[in-house]
């Protein structure tokens, strides 16, 4: 359709264009009545069903959805899912009264996730991060792959941290630890799922525990035929395995730099 504006292209002129989606009325018709006190956002449906919801964006596309997790018949996470395959896939923020869907949500790209009961400020900061996420990027020959959102336990609490922001990982069996330059948090994703799925973000290998941004490394040392890379404060050793692979990494960036001057 040659006359469809993407979200991006609308960020800069509209607001939101929302849809919510939860099968208990009262639910739904509040988390509406908050969305419409937000001026970042312009028109709101509601759908009662994900089948609903699904039916309503073949009748016109939102910028965003706001969906519950348990309903009847095709459930939130469901219903992602299959926007997953939409070539303009609508931001989702799953807003639910269950937290152990956090992970499920990662794996799904959520743009965030709201717990019940709803705060106002909290839905505040859930429609900060759409506007940021379909906002206009910075034009680039190759802007790369899109920042990801990883949803994280801390003290029972579900935070979000952006892929941006890690600068290693350490495997722990079948979790991994994700260190940022303030803290660090354990999620239950392997690190060869990591490894393959933030290739592209420039995660690489360095040990067979380990993985670093490259973006983030400071400085390559060399001493007695050792490698190690730090990262601000933090020096990790590099395994004679993998020096190899960092090195020609590295090589490779530093060509693509002088190609791009």
């Amino acid at each position: 359709m040659s006359g469809a504006t993407t979200p991006a292209a609308r960020a800069e002129s509209s607001p939101l264009r929302a849809l919510v989606v939860d099968d208990e009325a009262p639910a739904r018709e509040e988390l509406a009545w908050l969305l419409s006190r937000d001026p970042r956002v312009g028109p709101i449906r509601t759908a009662t069903s994900g089948a609903e919801a699904l039916r309503a964006l073949d009748a016109e596309p939102v910028d965003v959805i706001f969906c519950d997790i348990k309903m009847p018949g095709l459930d939130g996470l469901d219903l992602a899912r299959v926007l997953a395959r939409f070539s303009q896939r609508p931001q989702v923020v799953f807003v639910t009264a269950y937290d152990q869907h956090a992970i499920d949500a990662f794996d799904l790209r959520a743009t965030d996730y709201v717990m019940k009961p709803v705060r106002p400020e909290r839905l505040a900061e859930a429609v900060k991060r759409v506007v940021e996420a379909i906002g206009p990027a910075p034009v680039e020959a190759d802007a790369g792959p899109e920042d990801e959102t990883i949803a994280v336990e801390l003290g029972g609490v579900t935070r979000f941290v952006q892929r941006s922001q890690v600068r290693f990982v350490e495997a722990h069996g079948d979790y991994a630890r994700l260190h940022t330059a303030s803290s660090s948090h354990l999620v239950r994703i392997p690190l060869t799922t990591l490894e393959e799925r933030w290739a592209g973000a420039g995660f690489v290998r360095i040990h067979r525990s380990t993985l670093v941004a490259l973006p983030h490394v400071d400085e390559i040392r060399i001493d007695g035929g050792r490698c190690a890379v730090r990262l601000g404060d933090r020096v990790l050793q590099v395994s004679r395995r993998h020096t190899k692979e960092l090195r020609d990494r590295l090589v490779r960036a530093a060509s693509l730099t002088r190609e791009t001057r």
